[in-house]
């Protein structure tokens, strides 16, 4: 019975500590969320995600006023068409034939960044700006500089009329994303560690040719 209660006892110090734990990274994380959207230095290329209101109109504002030569619209759905998207910003008809791509293969965070990484890598890149909504930008930096660790990233958080992060604390709309998008934000962060402590010994190599033959 003694027993019994030890390992009770224990089992709910170990819960205690992780939930502590949690909580204490997510008001981390909530409070590190951008409040304010500024003009990034320039880079060679931009990507913006698909997914939020104000992403591509941000991005573009920054090719048009030259912080890049080149922007990548990664996650843009198959029946999407460009002229579509052209009507959603100023001078798109202008831009659009030269100087955007548009990336039809993604379907979500993991996929922007394998198809960022292949845009980067056809154009010679070496820097980028990342567009992308601000409670969604730590997981993004996590994933692109996964995928792309030689690449130098350069957020650039969009923050939305809509989303009203200074509110976050309360329960409601904001407090739920943010509290999904951490989640999410903690499994990248443990695949990422995951991957790296497997590529240091070797075995992720072995891993991914496994995987590859099946």
């Amino acid at each position: 019975m003694t027993k019994i209660v030890y390992i009770l006892r224990y089992t709910l110090f170990a819960l205690a500590v992780c939930v502590t734990l949690f909580c204490g990274g997510f008001l981390l994380f909530a409070n590190a969320i951008e409040r304010d959207s500024s003009t990034p230095q320039a880079a060679e290329g931009i990507v913006a995600l698909t997914g939020g209101k104000d992403r591509i109109g941000q991005a573009f504002k920054l090719l048009a006023s030259g912080q890049a030569e080149r922007l990548l619209i990664s996650g843009v759905h198959p029946s999407t068409k460009a002229s579509q998207l052209q009507r959603l910003v100023p001078r798109g008809k202008e831009f659009f034939p030269c100087c955007v791509d548009l990336g039809r293969t993604a379907l979500d965070t993991r996929g922007n960044a394998t198809e960022t990484r292949a845009w980067a890598q056809k154009h010679g890149f070496s820097s980028l700006i990342v567009v992308t909504s601000s409670y969604h930008m730590p997981r993004t930096l996590v994933e692109f500089s996964n995928a792309m660790p030689d690449i130098q990233l350069i957020p650039h958080a969009v923050v939305s009329a809509r989303f009203h992060i200074e509110k976050w604390w309360a329960p409601g709309p904001a407090q739920r994303l943010l509290l999904s998008e951490y989640v999410k934000y903690l499994n990248a962060l443990t695949r990422q560690a995951r991957e790296r402590m497997l590529g240091s010994t070797g075995l992720g190599n072995i891993v991914r040719s496994s995987s590859s033959a099946n």
